[in-house]
């Protein structure tokens, strides 16, 4: 039995629902068998969707029955609705300085739980393969970043798994994302996470990985990553220009929401994937 490749994908910013990745992962696996002829790519790749946005909803839809509806009746309901939930996502995330439980590492433990469950399934060495939306971007940075640099509060379901350790990471690809906002929290952003991570390259030193950044030119939220530092230019393999959304908005910001519906994404996607496969199967 060959080993399979282990994918989680993290949704970006707006009001998702658990759902949100199934059309996206019927897309990747048939992009999958079309590149590879495997007639079941279930047995190669293994996808897990992290529904993040499940720790904010019930508070954001709160927020918005006490603030927009009745005394008040503000205006611009649907407006407002849109902004609560893009803006609250970001402003909810942020680390807190003052201890206590906190939003970032229950968005965090969000990931954990779903590698934890991929280590079960297909092996705590499975190479890992992250695809992440807009904020989901910034989210699996700062994940993997905590791992990388050994953060002590980094919680852990089974630390014995290689793979939940973030140890196994090789491809990475970030779909309109907003980290380059982010970088304006620190004073000097130059050190983006490993892919692959150094424990993956030693193990497998003849396997590269990858990381591609795709963005849009009309979408206001998605930023190329190489030009943010030198040290990111060396991490990024690529910022790679597609063209993303329908016939009605791509030329339009609302293409920040066509990513995962566009084969210029989809399918380099697969073929990294069938050629991971491939590799670790050598």
């Amino acid at each position: 039995m060959s080993q399979k490749v282990a994918v989680i994908v993290i949704h970006g910013l707006g009001k998702q629902h658990e759902d949100f990745a199934s059309i996206f992962i019927d897309y990747l696996l048939k992009t999958f068998t079309t590149i590879s002829g495997e007639k079941n790519p279930e047995s190669c790749i293994e996808i897990k969707p992290v529904w993040w946005a499940s720790v904010f909803a019930e508070r954001e839809e709160e927020l918005k029955r006490k603030l927009v509806g009745s005394p008040y009746n503000l205006r611009y309901v649907e407006l407002r609705e849109f902004m609560i939930h893009y803006l609250a996502d970001a402003v909810a995330y942020q680390p807190l300085r003052d201890g206590g439980e906190q939003n970032y590492e229950a968005v965090h433990q969000t990931i954990s739980k779903k590698l934890n469950s991929l280590s079960t399934e297909v092996g705590p060495d499975a190479p890992l393969c992250v695809i992440s939306h807009s904020l989901g971007s910034v989210i699996a940075s700062n994940f993997f970043y905590d791992l990388q640099h050994a953060k002590e509060n980094t919680k852990i379901t089974n630390p014995h798994s290689a793979l939940e350790r973030g140890e196994t990471l090789s491809l990475f690809y970030t779909c309109g994302t907003t980290l380059p906002l982010w970088s304006l929290r620190y004073t000097s952003f130059d050190r983006p996470i490993q892919v692959p991570s150094k424990e993956f390259s030693a193990k497998h030193p003849t396997i590269a990985g990858e990381w591609i950044n795709f963005y849009d030119k009309d979408d206001v939220l998605g930023y190329p990553l190489k030009s943010i530092h030198l040290e990111y230019d060396k991490a990024v393999n690529e910022d790679r220009d597609v063209n993303v959304g329908t016939i009605i908005d791509q030329w339009t910001p609302l293409c920040h929401n066509g990513y995962l519906q566009s084969n210029k994404v989809i399918k380099p996607i697969a073929e990294g994937l069938f050629k991971m496969w491939k590799q670790i199967n050598h």
